[in-house]
């Protein structure tokens, strides 16, 4: 009986691994990891809207993706990114079923299908110099077979055929010194318009069938020209003068060039500002904008100019639409507060609106940007219109019918920065309706999940036990949970918008679009820089949010003015903002915080200037007792020169600043020009978390790690391999690795790889640095490590001398010391090209570490550290085996179940976040792109802790089984003991 019992008991677990093995993915999709899509701001976009099949929007977007979106909910149909440096340069449709992109300055010309975004076809494009792209697909009524596709790009006018990318024909320009704006078609001749300098306007004729140059005309106009040259028709174009007073009508008829000039006082008495033209294709009529003033104007077949209508606060006016034949419509925004108006007027019929809608848009989207018009029949065989706008955010909006049919969040496509945020601490007190709701969640969850580990749950049940531990996880709470799993990553975009994004599922808490980041008169290219943490209370948490500081300016240069914002991290409302007087060059966050838990920084500007911020008394009183202890350095790339720098006096302005200290000089190290250039530069991270100084090696021998926050590594490349891959011979190429002491500018090692180039990827961890480039002799990409030991310490394995107290362990550590430091380093290769490379952190720094490595796949590779180990052989002795080291191999190994990523990609991968968790075992990570990423990994697997899929109703059935056989065989032995007494 007893053995049935264990043979049972055996069966029982058996099966339910089997089922928890089947059912582990399923059971786990979206609990720990979340991945989100985006496209970016979109520059172009067609609809296409046949009777038949689905109908979609085609985009292309400023982060280089061709996308196919649903127009009824917005979700992605099929997306390519094409890369970095693959910009697109134009979109259309040929033979109503390829969609046509043109990128890469006019050198790239592909053919999608519209239907599942397969590429068709791929053409390479020749020329000589760099110039305008320009895509034309000419509209040929008589051909129903092929659309000729005429692209002008570096240089040359191609003729390439839609079916199969084929170039017919080639003109190349590069010699006429033109730079061509537009593509006119006859009907069988092409002309080319464009400038020679600013007043010089040339006209090529050619043949459509061969490209022969059949004539060629040019006039000098009266005057320089300003912007861009637009087309209002096939052969007349408007171009505003240099001094932006006059308006040029140009008319090409069969080559024969005239033009008109017409001063804008004549069409609006009381303009003042200055006007442009803004880039709107609309038939016979143009748009002008003098400040908040758009004219819409009309071209005569006499080329006079006639003003049609004055519009106020009109944000964007679309291109025409032609809605029946001879029959064309174009729509413009007007803002009032935050509703908008949109209009739909007929080209030819100025009495009457199309279409008159407002709409609420919440402000934080900022002004509409662009706007794309569709139309539909409606059931009254009347004409509806649908609108696709894009905001100053870079999100997407599709309005129909005034309301807002979707909305997608694209400006996260462009995340500049990433910090993170706690959540609020859960109040005390919980409703009984809301524990007697939990428990009956409790026993239907626990039987469900019996059924499931009893392999007789339903397909519903599945569902249902997948949704219940999405809703049990608790990982959606706004408050914080005792393993740190819950936080708010607060991300800065391109677009000069916050988002706060909940850890556990992604989606976006709150957003705030900061004014001081937005396109005004004052600042006309908002830039954000960075974003920091600038409170964080921890004694206060119940009562103090925590806040954060977004630095930006108003420009791409360092000489641009700059902008401070603070924003709080639970609500999302800027608390101040700060138009500073100086510029910003480099931000010190300090590690001091006063009395409100604010944390010090340190502003430099390019007037070799410091700045203390917060400005407040208290401020400045922590500044002065730390003033000798405040060290930073700066790296001129262009230059090849690194400094250290420390505080010196008070600045000596007009104006006294209290707030204001001139700094000097400690050190420099100035690496010779012609033979190094700075590539790449790291340090460690300053919340990183070292858990012992001491690593114990083979036969107990123990070394120390020399670790500081004031370590910086430096690489080098030969001036002939900064360039891409290939550009130089191994015997031109090599690389230089520095470890520098920040505070004093010792250079703690110095390594010379020869034949080898960047681009070089590195990360810092405590003692240790790794990095990532080619190996020009080998072909093939290596990661090296190197690992800095103090040797001043080495001394202290005396047991005596530990008893006597004869060491100096105790002693502090100081730059200014010079200690001995010696070092291990090692080389590998490794398969993969690498985009960016991060370690994890964890709260106690026990954990093993993992290196994250974002490869040229837009995967995530975790690589365990013990890879990377400087000390393997090849044949690692017993000791060594015991310690952990692995054998020797010249490769690093690429696991597939090591992709954190899984089978997902993060499209156009830039940057990877790890942050540690309070269980000591997890490392929460954040990967960035054109899409999101968020999981949690343990290095060292979840040692303190259950695992979300630990099966309780399992450990609830053994249990029962145990004290049900602990029973019988009591029952059964007491049976048997009295039968031998009866004997």
């Amino acid at each position: 009986m007893a053995m049935a019992i264990r043979v049972f008991l055996l069966l029982l677990f058996f099966l339910s691994s089997t089922n928890i093995g089947y059912s582990l993915y399923e059971d786990q999709v979206g609990l720990m990891d979340w991945h989100q899509q985006y496209i970016g701001k979109v520059k172009h976009a067609l609809f296409h809207t046949q009777k038949t099949g689905r109908k979609r929007v085609l985009v292309s977007t400023e982060e280089n993706v061709v996308a196919s979106l649903d127009l009824r909910h917005g979700e992605i149909f099929w997306r390519h990114v094409l890369g970095t440096n693959d910009v697109v340069d134009g979109l259309d449709i040929a033979l109503g079923k390829y969609v046509i992109t043109l990128s890469s300055d006019g050198s790239i010309l592909r053919a999608w299908n519209l239907p599942d975004g397969q590429m068709v076809w791929e053409t390479s494009l020749q020329g000589s110099k760099t110039s305008k792209s320009i895509l034309y697909i000419p509209k040929n009524p008589k051909s129903d077979k092929d659309d000729l596709i005429l692209v002008f790009g570096k240089g040359s006018l191609h003729a390439v055929s839609s079916i199969d990318g084929e170039v017919l024909w080639r003109k190349d320009f590069a010699g006429e010194s033109i730079e061509v704006s537009h593509i006119i078609q006859s009907t069988d001749k092409i002309y080319v318009a464009g400038f020679v300098g600013s007043s010089k306007f040339y006209v090529y004729g050619l043949n459509a069938d061969s490209g022969e140059l059949l004539k060629n005309d040019h006039t000098i106009l009266p005057c320089d020209t300003f912007g861009e040259l637009l087309s209002v028709s096939g052969d007349k174009f408007v171009v505003l003068d240099k001094m932006r007073s006059k308006i040029l009508t140009i008319n090409i008829k069969n080559g024969e060039i005239s033009y008109k000039q017409t001063l804008i006082s004549d069409l609006i008495k009381e303009s003042s500002g200055q006007a442009v033209i803004l880039p709107s294709r609309l038939p016979e009529l143009f748009a002008l904008r003098i400040d908040s003033l758009v004219l819409t104007i009309k071209v005569t077949n006499e080329d006079d100019l006639v003003l049609v209508d004055k519009i106020n606060n009109a944000a964007a006016v679309s291109d025409a639409l032609s809605i029946s034949e001879g029959q064309h419509a174009f729509a413009f925004i007007q803002h009032e507060g935050s509703n908008i108006h949109l209009f739909v007027k007929d080209v030819n019929d100025w009495n009457g609106d199309l279409l008159k809608e407002s709409i609420i848009i919440d402000h934080q989207r900022g002004n509409i940007e662009k706007i794309f018009i569709n139309n539909y029949v409606r059931t009254d065989r009347s004409y509806g219109f649908r609108a696709l706008m894009v905001m100053e955010d870079h999100s997407l909006l599709l309005v129909q019918q005034g309301e807002i049919v979707w909305s997608r969040e694209d400006g996260l496509a462009s995340v500049v920065d990433v910090t993170t945020s706690e959540l609020p601490v859960e109040k005390e007190g919980v409703s009984v309706a809301t524990v007697e709701q939990n428990l009956f969640e409790w026993l239907k969850g626990h039987v469900l999940k019996l059924k499931g580990t009893l392999m007789i749950a339903s397909p519903e049940d599945v569902v249902a036990i997948q949704a219940m531990r999405l809703r049990s996880s608790e990982k959606s709470k706004m408050t914080r949970d005792h393993n740190g799993f819950r936080k708010l990553l607060i991300v800065l975009t391109r677009a000069g918008k916050v988002f706060a994004l909940h850890t556990g599922d992604g989606r976006v808490v709150w957003s705030i679009l900061l004014h001081t980041l937005r396109k005004t008169e004052v600042c006309e290219h908002p830039v954000g820089l960075n974003i920091y943490q600038w409170q964080v209370p921890h004694h206060h948490a119940l009562d103090e949010n925590p806040s954060i500081l977004v630095v930006g300016r108003c420009g791409p240069s360092l000489a641009a003015p700059a902008a401070l914002s603070f924003i709080d991290a639970y609500t999302g409302k800027e608390l101040n903002s700060l138009r500073l007087a100086h510029t910003i060059a480099q931000v010190i966050p300090l590690p001091y915080t006063d009395s409100t838990e604010q944390r010090l920084h340190l502003i430099i500007d390019i007037d070799q200037h410091a700045y203390l911020y917060p400005r407040t008394p208290e401020a400045i009183d922590i500044l002065q007792r730390e003033f000798s202890n405040v060290y930073w350095y700066s790296v001129e790339d262009d230059n090849g020169i690194v400094r250290g720098h420390a505080l010196k006096t008070n600045c000596i302005h007009k104006i006294v600043d209290e707030y204001c200290f001139d700094f000097r000089d400690l050190w420099s190290i100035v690496f010779p020009s012609e033979s190094e250039k700075i590539i790449a530069t790291v340090t460690r991270k300053s919340n990183e978390v070292v858990h012992t100084q001491a690593k114990v090696m083979t036969d107990y021998d123990v070394m120390y790690k020399y670790v500081s926050n004031n370590i910086l590594f430096v690489a080098n490349a030969a001036p002939k391999a900064t360039g891409e891959i290939g550009t130089a011979t191994p015997e031109e190429a090599w690389l230089v690795i520095y470890i520098i002491d920040t505070v004093t500018g010792r250079i703690l090692h110095r390594m010379t790889h020869h034949g080898c180039q960047g681009p070089v990827h590195a990360v810092f961890s405590e003692n240790w640095v790794v990095y990532h480039y080619f190996n020009l002799r080998a072909h093939r990409y290596e990661m090296s490590v190197i690992e800095v030991y103090d040797q001043s310490r080495a001394d202290n394995k005396d047991v005596w001398k530990f008893v006597l107290g004869k060491h100096n362990l105790t002693s502090p550590i100081s730059s200014y010391y010079r200690p001995e430091v010696t070092t291990k380093s090692q080389s590998y290769f490794f398969t993969h090209s690498v985009k960016a490379i991060e370690v994890t952190l964890t709260s106690k720094g026990i954990t093993s570490k993992q290196l994250l490595i974002g490869t040229i796949g837009d995967q995530v590779l975790a690589l365990d550290k013990r890879f990377l180990d400087p000390r393997r052989t090849l044949n690692p002795s017993q000791a060594e085996k015991e310690e952990g080291i692995i054998p020797l191999t010249d490769s690093l190994p690429i696991i597939p179940q090591s992709y954190i990523t899984h089978s997902l990609k993060v499209e156009g991968l830039r940057g990877i976040v790890t942050v540690p968790a309070k269980l000591e075992s997890t490392s929460l990570v954040f990967a960035y792109g054109v899409d999101l990423f968020f999981t949690q990994i343990a290095p060292s697997r979840t040692y303190d802790s259950l695992t979300e899929d630990f099966s309780y109703a399992l450990l609830l059935l053994t249990i029962v089984a145990l004290v049900a056989a602990i029973f019988v065989t009591w029952v059964l032995s007491e049976r048997k003991d009295l039968q031998e007494k009866w004997k």
